[in-house]
C-alpha cells in the first residue's frame, strides 16, 4: 500500500553515532518526526520515557508481541526493542515523514511490510574508531564493549540489504548526506505522486 508520507529507517552498530545523527536531522528538518520504539532495557543517562523510548516491562512487551502490535521487534544486546505498527501506519497515512532508529534485523522486517521504506545504514570509519567511541561513552563495561564489537562485525555484513550507506567519519558530512537522502526521496516520482496527487491529476498525468 502506498502512503503520502515517507518512512526512513536508520540502522548502525552501537557507537557509530546513529542517534546523534538522527537527532541533528530532526533539528534541521521540520518535516521529519521520530518514531519512538518500545524497549525492555533500562533508561540511560538523561533518557525520558516517551521521548527516546517507551521503557516497557518484559511482561508488557510479551503482551504486545502476542497482540501483533509490533511491525518489527528484535533482541539486541540482551534486551528487546519493538516498533508499534499502528503508530507508523497512522503517521505516514496522514502524510508525515517518519524516521526509525532500529537494528538491521528490524530494518529488514520493516522493508518486507513497507516496500517504499528507505533503509539507511551508518558505518564507522574503522574498527579502532568504533571501539574508541564506545569507550568514550563511558556507559558500558569492557565485557559489554567486546560484545558490541562482536555484534558490529555481524551487523556491517548486512549493509547490502540497505538502500543507502553513510560513513560517519566527519559528523557534519554524515549529517549532510543524511539530509540529502531524505530530500532526494521526497523528489522521487512515486513519492511526489503520493504526496502531490492533486497536482498530478490537475496536469492530467496518469
Amino acid at each position: 500500500m502506498d502512503y503520502p508520507g515517507n518512512l526512513y529507517v536508520v540502522a548502525a552498530p552501537s557507537g557509530t553515532g546513529k542517534s546523534s545523527l538522527v537527532k541533528a536531522l530532526l533539528e534541521v528538518d521540520s518535516r521529519m518526526e521520530l518514531s519512538v520504539s518500545h524497549t525492555t532495557r533500562a533508561p540511560r543517562g538523561q533518557e525520558v520515557h516517551g521521548r527516546e523510548y517507551y521503557f516497557t516491562s518484559h511482561e508488557e512487551f510479551d503482551r504486545m508481541v502476542d497482540a501483533d502490535a509490533f511491525v518489527e521487534w528484535a533482541q539486541v544486546h540482551g534486551n528487546r526493542y519493538g516498533t508499534s505498527r499502528k503508530t507508523i501506519e497512522d503517521k505516514i497515512a496522514a502524510g508525515a515523514d517518519i524516521v526509525l532508529e532500529i537494528d538491521f534485523q528490524g530494518a529488514v522486517q520493516i522493508k518486507d511490510q513497507f516496500p517504499n521504506a528507505v533503509l539507511i545504514f551508518i558505518l564507522p570509519p574503522s574498527w579502532p574508531e568504533l571501539r574508541a567511541r564506545l569507550m568514550r561513552r563511558n556507559e558500558d563495561s569492557e565485557a559489554t564493549i567486546e560484545l558490541r564489537m562482536k555484534n558490529a562485525a555481524q551487523e556491517v555484513a548486512q549493509v547490502d540489504k540497505f538502500d543507502f550507506v553513510i560513513i560517519n567519519e566527519l559528523f557534519e558530512r554524515a549529517l549532510f548526506d543524511l539530509k540529502a537522502i531524505a530530500h532526494a526521496q521526497r523528489l522521487k516520482v512515486a513519492a511526489q505522486r503520493r504526496a502531490r496527487a492533486e497536482t498530478f491529476r490537475a496536469l492530467d498525468i496518469p
